[in-house]
């Protein structure tokens, strides 16, 4: 299959995520069942719900870490042509975790230079993500040191490093404090203009216009 690339969000051109009759379990018991949510360019939607709903493994079944009791996770290119998944996902998505999965060892630095080093972008971007979290003065400290907040704008700088189209965010406000939250807000705002697509798991609002999908409603 030829794949379209080469959209303002940098690499695989995605657009759309289309979930189908999803049902998820964690053990024996059912967290939803036929869920279905589309999702198109320059949107995004809020997964709400009580914890334990499912928010944080639906966002894993998108990004390949789970594997559904039923359903379909489909993403489509220009025109609606369908995308083979593992290339989707492997190009197309980021996955911000609830945590951040840094090496503890590793210097912030090290760190984001392995990220961005495995991703293949280039130095520009690295460099634009740096300056816009403002993360020079942390390059040099271990991981370890960093405050929950600083974890999390080094996880930022991945989104901004290596652009993809699609973003699944785990409560990505939780650790920033005002400032950093108005800064995540930018981010958000500048990816959907770009023709990107956010689904998150959340307890507080968006800080962009979002569309709320209750998880609760397909228990």
């Amino acid at each position: 299959m030829d794949i379209e690339r080469g959209s303002q969000q940098g690499g695989l051109m995605l657009t759309a995520l289309d979930i189908q009759g999803v049902a998820l379990s964690r053990g024996e018991r059912v967290l939803f069942r036929d869920l279905s949510l589309s999702i198109k360019t320059g949107q995004a939607v809020a997964l709400t719900g009580a914890n334990g709903a499912g928010k944080t493994s639906l966002l894993r079944a998108v990004a390949g870490f789970i594997r559904p009791d039923a359903g379909r996770i489909l993403f489509h290119g220009v025109d609606g042509v369908a995308v083979e998944t593992e290339t989707a996902r492997r190009e197309g998505a980021h996955l911000l975790g609830h945590l951040e999965g840094l090496k503890p060892v590793r210097t912030a630095g090290q760190e984001f230079d392995f990220q961005t080093g495995w991703l293949g972008e280039g130095r520009k971007r690295r460099v634009e993500a740096i300056e816009r979290l403002a993360l020079s003065p942390l390059l040099d400290l271990e991981t370890r040191k960093l405050s929950a907040g600083q974890k999390r704008r080094l996880s930022l700088a991945r989104l901004v490093a290596a652009p993809r189209p699609i973003w699944l965010l785990d409560e990505p406000l939780a650790p920033l404090d005002e400032r950093w939250r108005g800064v995540a807000a930018d981010l958000m705002a500048d990816h959907l203009a770009t023709g990107g697509m956010i689904l998150a798991a959340v307890h507080d609002p968006l800080p962009v216009a979002a569309r709320e999908f209750d998880l609760g409603d397909w228990a």
